[in-house]
């Protein structure tokens, strides 16, 4: 019996130990189990908490930068004199006495004889680059204005003197008398990256000291018809109305360009703004603080852009480049050698994606400077020095960039061999029509793409040179007079801009 209890007990105090022999295992690896799930949840809350700590120091910045370029941008309001030539009598209340004229007569009557004044308000922005008072804005905020102020960030106003303006690129620099005021420093626009974060600040709507946030979407935008010169930064920092001539400025607080324009279906902003670099400003401002005008550098060549099959023709693996179709005699091309047929493909070091890239280069290097330029000359390169010389006035519109052109909503180029022959014409037997824009009064007037121009103002015209000349009377009297080609008929044609 002792050895029946004996052997109970010994199996009772096994089945105990390997009880707690379980437990203990059990709970070993449920407390291992328990530290893994534990440390996971530890690392992803780390991980959580290291995005916010990122978040909030992004917005730090972005909060800093505007807190320190605030107090340099400021608002730019303008007053200007518009004459209307319209009716200025009420329209009669049972029919006009002047119906059996038709209502052509009673407003070209009362228009011509009775001109009517009103004042146009205006506003865009604008920011401070020196302590006594040169601000920096877009030339189309304060062109032909009467009166200019400017407010600052602290609410102090002053009445401001245009020191120059340069519409071709749509750089103006203004003035007022003040002491010690805050500064915006000017970056380097060469060094930005897309992707770059950007701040815009401004006036939108007359909305002073608004902050919008970006990145700098594309550089080198061109091609866009804003300006005469574009080598634009483009952004998605929101942009409207009122912010022309503000800064659009880089995390460091520096200004890297200068906000110009949108694209847009609606009149606001759509995602796409513009913004001229500050490198290009940096010139255009010290020679309109200096002489009140730009002095622009000339080559003398026309040039044209380069497609596929132009590329293959030249023996050239990309379509990249500048493409000389005439070369101005005596000019500084002819004298450095540069050829038709040439196509530039680098600058002054710099590779010349495009024609209105190499046009920007040229026209921001100071004349009388010595440049190397290179060439594709039959499918090898070839290096040249050119010393730029002073564009001529008046001869911006060989590139068909001319104010002037623009309002009768025309563009011309010489004619090619390859266009000669593809429109029935000689070589060097005028200009041919490449755009006529929708309603414009070279559209009134039937002029369109692919005519030929032999005559301007009863002058023979064989290339833009002679066409430049022969147009510069009208750019002062509004009026041109076309002898045009469509095939084998030829026609005049009077354009009068009103």
């Amino acid at each position: 019996m002792k050895r029946v209890v004996s052997l109970l007990l010994f199996f009772v105090l096994v089945l105990n130990v390997e009880a707690w022999a379980k437990s203990s295992i059990f709970e070993e690896i449920f407390k291992v189990k328990k530290t893994e799930l534990t440390a996971t949840e530890t690392t992803n809350k780390n991980t959580d908490q290291e995005a916010v700590n990122l978040a909030l120091k992004l917005s730090k910045a972005f909060a800093q930068v505007a807190k320190k370029a605030g107090p340099a941008v400021v608002f730019v309001q303008v007053e200007k004199v518009v004459v209307q030539r319209g009716p200025v009598m009420e329209p009669f209340p049972f029919g006009s006495p002047f119906d059996f004229f038709g209502n052509d007569f009673f407003e070209r009557f009362f228009r011509e004889r009775f001109p009517r004044k009103y004042r146009q308000m205006g506003a865009g922005s604008g920011f401070i680059i020196s302590p006594d008072g040169y601000i920096l804005t877009n030339n189309h905020v304060v062109a032909n204005a009467d009166k200019v102020k400017v407010k600052l960030a602290d609410g102090r106003e002053f009445n401001a003197k245009v020191i120059g303006t340069d519409p071709a690129s749509d750089v103006a620099v203004i003035k007022i008398n003040a002491k010690n005021l805050p500064v915006l420093p000017l970056g380097d626009s060469d060094k930005i990256q897309v992707g770059e974060w950007v701040l815009a600040i401004g006036n939108p709507f007359g909305l002073t000291q608004t902050v919008t946030v970006g990145v700098i979407s594309a550089k080198g935008r061109s091609g866009m018809g804003i300006t005469d010169y574009e080598d634009f930064i483009q952004t998605d920092a929101a942009i409207n109305p009122g912010n022309s001539g503000g800064p659009l400025v880089n995390l460091k607080g520096e200004a890297i360009g200068m906000n110009t324009a949108i694209f847009t279906r609606s009149g606001g902003y759509m995602g796409i703004g513009f913004a001229i670099p500050i490198n290009m400003v940096k010139v255009i401002t010290k020679q309109l603080i200096e002489k009140g005008k730009v002095v622009r550098g000339w080559l003398g060549v026309v040039i044209q852009d380069l497609n596929e099959d132009l590329a293959k023709s030249f023996g050239l693996e990309r379509p990249e480049g500048a493409l000389i179709t005439e070369v101005a005699e005596n000019s500084p091309a002819e004298k450095a050698g540069l050829k038709r047929g040439d196509i530039i493909v680098k600058y002054d070091g710099k590779p010349v994606k495009n024609v209105a890239e190499l046009r920007t280069m040229v026209a921001l290097t100071p004349p009388g400077t010595k440049v190397k330029i290179v060439v594709m000359r039959n499918g090898k390169p070839k290096e040249l020095e050119v010393t730029i010389g002073t564009q001529p006035q008046g001869l911006s519109i060989i590139t068909g960039q001319d104010e002037f052109l623009k309002k009768l909503g025309l563009e011309v180029q010489p004619l090619t061999p390859d266009l000669a022959q593809q429109l029935g014409y000689g070589v060097n037997e005028g200009v041919v029509i490449t755009g006529v824009a929708p309603d414009s009064p070279a559209a009134m007037a039937g002029l369109r793409p692919g005519m030929l121009i032999e005559e301007v103002n009863h002058r023979r015209v064989h290339n833009l040179k002679e066409f430049a000349e022969a147009i510069a009377p009208s750019r002062r009297t509004g009026r041109v007079l076309f002898l045009v080609r469509d095939k084998e008929f030829r026609r005049y044609v009077s354009i009068r801009l009103k």
